[in-house]
């Protein structure tokens, strides 16, 4: 391009130097003269546009081998070559911060994989092990070495590879025998799909929360059995005291008609308390049914006669669902709501909405106009009551329902006005 660029002139020169009243010599001088300017200046002009875009070709072959501590020079001017020369260094500098700061992430990565006390590894397609961290190397009880392209049956973890869902299963490893606490999930490494493993010890975890309900247990029955037995023993003692008196009162036999009287009460009190705890031990588990949550929430709202219940309009939903048990836990928080607005005045309102998003759930609320909760931190402690004749187990029951529904139940107070707002959300 270059030499054709000059090539027009040339010729026209030598045309004028042939026809022109010039000795041979000089022609023959001149014509080599021009001819020597035209090749030198079009080679310039290709070297000038060759060297930029070899030194741009250098660069991009060190980017592609990840190496980006080359700069090309030449980016001072104001032309074209040397805007592309300074826009390939300032993409070389931004490649290059990229690639530290994705290394140090990585290498932080490592650090806390290392450092957690939870065992993870990964599976290549053939159940191989590919990646270990300390933690799963100590629960083998062999060093990396030794583990890595070992199978998933060689290492004793087939079962735990079965399923993605999380679960807690009973395994022996050479590292450590008891419960863990099983996570899988899969991703995909080269285009291949590898499988991740995450192993919990929870056994420690799960004798504490054991102790813990038994010591919980322990406390709630022997409060009441001594608020019971107490009373049980002094009348008894009285009682006694009655029968060997020689000679006996006048009103003895009314004495003992009224202390026999408190025995039975009391009696009948502690029956009624562990048959209200053997409710809460002897909750089925859920039977799911299609359940459409409109009219379940109208049917329930007409059984409600002591105070008016507004039903807000809504979406009929479909869910799958228990209906019996959301029927009870409806009426449970309806008979809440009545009993704290019956003490202002006030109404019950109850309504529901489908939401959607990644996780699709249905949120039914109850809202009364009552004077409000005082405090949350008992709301379900089992038998915590401030009623004269609760029993201290309704809203224990509706959270249980809720979560073996896989959802969840909240009491808070109104922000517009006072009362009280229950909120149950369960997964569509």
């Amino acid at each position: 391009m270059a030499l054709a660029a000059g090539l027009p002139g040339l010729v026209v020169a030598v045309a004028l130097l042939a026809t022109g009243d010039l000795s041979g010599r000089s022609r023959v001088t001149l014509g080599l003269f021009m001819v020597g300017l035209w090749l030198g200046f079009a080679f310039a002009v290709q070297n000038t546009v060759v060297r930029p875009l070899q030194t741009v070709s250098n660069l991009l072959a060190a980017f592609r081998e990840e190496d980006y501590s080359f700069r090309a020079r030449g980016s001072k001017g104001d032309d074209a070559l040397s805007q592309v020369i300074f826009e390939v260094n300032a993409l070389a500098e931004t490649l290059r911060q990229q690639r530290l700061g994705a290394l140090e992430a990585i290498a932080l990565l490592r650090k806390i994989v290392d450092e957690i006390d939870v065992a993870i590894l990964t599976f290549d397609p053939g159940a191989k092990l590919v990646l270990i961290n300390n933690a799963a190397e100590r629960l083998l009880g062999r060093p990396t070495e030794q583990l890595l392209g070992r199978s998933a049956d060689d290492l004793g973890l087939a079962a735990a590879l079965e399923d993605t869902e999380a679960r807690v299963l009973e395994m022996a490893l050479p590292g450590a025998v008891g419960r863990f606490e099983v996570h899988g999930g899969t991703f995909r490494q080269g285009g291949l799909p590898h499988r991740l493993l995450v192993l919990a010890d929870v056994s420690r975890a799960l004798r504490d929360e054991e102790r813990q309900a038994w010591q919980r247990l322990i406390r709630v029955l022997g409060h009441e059995l001594n608020n019971s037995l107490a009373p049980i023993k002094s009348i008894a003692g009285s009682l006694e005291s009655l029968l060997v008196r020689d000679p006996r009162p006048l009103d003895w036999d009314e004495d003992m008609k009224r202390g026999l009287a408190v025995v039975s009460t009391r009696a009948e009190a502690l029956s009624r308390f562990m048959e209200a705890y053997s409710r809460l031990a002897r909750l089925p588990p859920p039977q799911l049914q299609p359940v459409e949550m409109g009219a379940l929430v109208r049917r329930v709202a007409r059984l409600e006669t002591r105070v008016a219940v507004e039903v807000l309009p809504g979406r009929d939903s479909i869910i799958r669902a228990d209906g019996d048990q959301i029927e009870q836990l409806l009426i449970n928080l309806l008979r809440n709501a009545s009993d704290a607005a019956l003490e202002t005045g006030g109404g019950v309102r109850v309504g529901w909405a489908r939401r959607g998003g990644r996780s699709p759930r249905l949120d039914l609320w109850v809202e009364d106009e009552g004077p409000g909760l005082p405090s949350t931190a008992n709301l379900f402690v089992p038998f915590f009551t401030t009623k004269p004749q609760g029993s201290g187990i309704g809203l224990v029951l509706c959270r249980q329902i809720a979560e073996a529904h896989g959802g969840s139940l909240t009491l808070t107070n109104r922000k517009d006005r006072t009362g009280c707002r229950a909120e149950l959300r369960l997964p569509v």
